[in-house]
């Protein structure tokens, strides 16, 4: 089996909540769908959701990139997966959204040609995840509203962003434990919004509130920083913007600098990288999340796949789709009822994609 022809499209995706965090308050979205042609008439599916915040790249540029590798990567097995990250690395330092989006679509006809879901392909741990559902910036009695609605359609984990104002923050938390009660779990995210003794403040007047993970309180080069903030609290910290790759995995291991490790594809370059970073983690005796950035139900579908198949991630935070319109043309065969997501088992990624490329 040979790639005959890698094509793109970009699309955008529309909000139908109001969406702030730390570090934007885009209210939409470009992302690109990426389109993987083989010679034995099987077709995969991927999606490059680039961030300058989190991956430095933007549409542009990840275009640039698929444009080439379809020139590069003509005439490669694409179930060859390691070879082709090895010659994407070897050509780009970074590009981490546009190596995402080939990535997962050679999964999705490496599960077709096998005739197996994704998820068993990598290790099938379960066919079921249970997401949280994420709550942006806003003032806290709103936050408190939209947290009830999501426990009313039945999420039993929310994931509170904060760190634009500290007063605010301890607020909203709050609020929202006195709307949802003392049995959902609460998670924050900061997006590097404070810095390191704001953080220990804030995070103990959280605990107040029975916050139990917060993520990303500082920014994400500081690694002494997010140290000092795991000592000197009692909730476990998670590491997201600091942890792109594998290297950055080990790193953030070493200087025992989390407990939690939040891996997103458009991040880590895909699945297969995404692997090794779950790999040192669970070698280390740490935990790993699945998260997303603005994804469509294609980075979703691939998100829950990983998720799902290793027991070593046992948090996700796969909702973008939930928070936008949904894309025409763009189906998938997993389901949710409140934060349960149960996967498809047909081959691949279980994609229904009708667009023009």
């Amino acid at each position: 089996m040979k790639i005959t022809k890698i094509s793109h499209k970009t699309i955008t995706i529309e909000p139908i909540v109001s969406f702030k965090i730390a570090s934007s308050d885009d209210t939409r979205t470009d992302t690109i769908i990426v389109k993987v042609e083989t010679d034995a008439g099987v077709t995969g599916y991927g999606e490059s959701q680039p961030s300058k915040v989190v991956t430095g790249n933007n549409i542009e540029d990840v275009t640039n990139f698929l444009t080439e590798m379809d020139n590069t990567l003509k005439g490669e097995n694409p179930l060859n997966i390691g070879r082709i990250h090895e010659i994407m690395n070897r050509q780009y330092k970074g590009k981490t959204a546009g190596k995402a989006g080939i990535d997962l679509a050679l999964y999705d006809i490496l599960g077709k040609h096998t005739g197996l879901p994704v998820y068993q392909l990598l290790g099938g741990s379960s066919n079921q995840v249970e997401s949280d559902m994420t709550i942006g910036i806003d003032e806290p009695k709103e936050m408190a509203k939209l947290a009830r609605q999501y426990v009313d359609e039945g999420f039993n984990i929310l994931k509170i962003k904060v760190g634009l104002n500290a007063k605010d923050d301890i607020e909203a938390i709050r609020l929202i434990r006195e709307e949802v009660g003392p049995d959902i779990s609460l998670r924050v995210d900061a997006n590097q919004g404070y810095y390191k003794k704001q953080a220990v403040h804030v995070l103990n007047e959280f605990y107040k509130y029975g916050v139990e993970e917060v993520e990303q309180p500082v920014p994400y080069w500081d690694y002494e920083g997010m140290k000092f903030i795991k000592d000197n609290v009692t909730q476990q910290i998670m590491m997201d913007e600091s942890v792109l790759s594998p290297q950055d995995a080990f790193r953030a291991i070493k200087e025992e600098a989390c407990d939690i490790i939040n891996i997103k594809l458009m991040k880590s370059g895909g699945i297969y990288p995404a692997l090794q970073i779950n790999a040192i983690a669970q070698a280390a005796g740490l935990q790993c999340m699945v998260g997303c950035m603005s994804e469509s139900r294609i980075g979703i579908a691939a998100g829950a796949a990983l998720a799902a198949s290793q027991k070593n991630i046992t948090y996700a935070d796969l909702d973008s789709y939930r928070m936008s319109k949904e894309v025409p043309g763009i189906k998938s065969d997993f389901t949710q009822e409140g934060g349960i997501m149960t996967l498809s088992e047909k081959p691949g990624l279980g994609l229904d994609i009708d667009l023009e490329f």
